[in-house]
């Protein structure tokens, strides 16, 4: 025991480098710069849009549309011009991004129910995902004001009748079911804050597990490249006990990565999805349906991955031994790519439960799945089927490190390669 405790140190300290805690931290340090960069840009777009009109019609009705604009949140900036084109290009010298254009005779054709179309000019002044919001800036002004002159209208021929109820004659109240829970609410906005708390954990998975992977079949063809592996097999140490030292420490390195990781994809996507939880109406729904992660939850998730991400070693080191030298080792990585990629959308598109036995079948004997699919279980509280997969997972770990250990106790870890010219593996 003593003897591997000292080669499992030895394989910790030489992952856990310098380089790699620095480059741990610069990509959270990067994550978290653009969530934050992000989360203000969304707050600006979300603030009161600016945006100018040049009223050629001058009536009450034009007056009330911008009274009823303002109202919705919208900054009016009103242009004096002559023509249009000149109303165009002194807007062009701001920093406005939408221009109205409200036609002459535009009261008096309401009148007459027969509205002359108004004219909007949008200046893209760049092609960024902030910057082409003008689009929904257009849409949202075209909507207030499709409403406050159909309101303006029913007032005036139905006064005693309020717009919405004519409108809107009809009022749903919705309620949400998970499990014996129940909660009114919106089922699109559960299901947006449980996409927004899921959404990671795959994207990290397997980022995490793709590096973990790269790193142990890298560090096994440079051994066998570089006639280390010799002097290692020499030491008085059982050969599984140097499988597992080596897997066991890629796997506690690679949970570390994982959690700085997701410390900083979740600054980063916050800058796009926001708190949702905070949203009005969703907080109160979230805690009534119990969508929230106690410590227990997080214990099963955090095993989840750990588990997951030792298959994936226990794999990587099987791959590592066929590798001919530390070039070849590059390309060894695409069968754990495939396996991983499977699940990965599977999780974000299709639902395990709802497809065919021998294509669930097939999912499910995928190590992989397991974890991509523990949040969307732990949330609806199957805890059973989360257990099994890391039962699974761990009896699937166990088969791989026996498989290595196998083949690291004769002299073929020495001589196994794998050469993509004659198409078979050479012993």
């Amino acid at each position: 025991m003593k003897n591997f405790m000292n080669l499992f140190r030895k394989e910790v300290k030489e992952l856990l480098s310098k380089q790699l805690i620095v480059s741990l931290l610069l990509m959270m340090g990067m994550f978290y710069f653009i969530g934050q960069m992000t989360k203000k840009e969304a707050a600006r777009a979300a603030a009161a849009q600016k945006i100018s009109v040049f009223d050629r019609d001058k009536s009450d009705l034009s007056g009330r549309l911008l009274a009823g604009l303002q109202a919705m949140n919208f900054k009016i900036e009103a242009v004096t011009a002559a023509t249009t084109e000149a109303a165009v290009n002194a807007v062009r010298e701001t920093d406005t991004s939408l221009l109205i254009v409200i036609p002459q005779g535009f009261g008096d054709s309401m009148t007459r129910l027969e509205a002359q179309p108004v004219e909007t000019y949008s200046f893209l002044r760049n092609f960024s995902v902030m910057g082409a919001r003008t689009s929904a800036i257009v849409r949202a002004v075209l909507e207030a004001i499709n409403k406050v002159l159909s309101d303006e209208t029913l007032k005036a021929r139905i006064p005693e009748i309020s717009p919405d109820r004519l409108k809107n004659p009809i009022k749903s109240k919705d309620f949400v079911i998970i499990k014996s829970r129940i909660a009114e609410g919106s089922a699109s906005a559960v299901a947006g804050f449980v996409t927004s708390q899921t959404v990671m954990i795959p994207v990290i998975l397997m980022m995490i597990i793709l590096y973990s992977s790269q790193m142990v079949i890298s560090a096994i063809a440079m051994e066998k490249q570089n006639k280390t592996l010799e002097t290692l097999l020499t030491v008085p140490i059982s050969r599984t006990s140097i499988v597992s030292a080596k897997m066991l420490a890629s796997g506690l390195v690679g949970l570390l990565s994982a959690v700085i990781y997701m410390i900083g994809f979740r600054s980063y996507m916050s800058g796009f999805t926001g708190d949702m939880a905070q949203m009005p109406g969703v907080s109160q729904v979230v805690q009534k349906l119990g969508l929230t992660l106690n410590a227990n939850a997080l214990i099963i998730l955090g095993a989840s991955l750990f588990f997951a991400i030792l298959c994936a070693l226990a794999m990587a080191t099987i791959l590592g031994v066929l590798a001919e030298d530390f070039r070849s080792a590059q390309s060894l990585i695409m069968p754990m790519l495939i396996l991983i990629m499977i699940p990965y959308f599977v999780s974000m598109f299709a639902d395990v439960k709802t497809m065919s036995f021998p294509i669930k079948l097939f999912i499910l004997a995928n190590p992989f799945s397991h974890p991509f699919l523990a949040m969307q279980n732990i949330f609806l509280e199957n805890y059973r089927a989360v257990a099994l997969g890391v039962l699974y997972m761990a009896v699937f770990f166990g088969i791989m490190v026996y498989i290595a250990g196998r083949i690291f106790s004769t002299d073929k870890v020495l001589t196994m390669k794998l050469r993509w010219g004659k198409k078979k593996v050479v012993l």
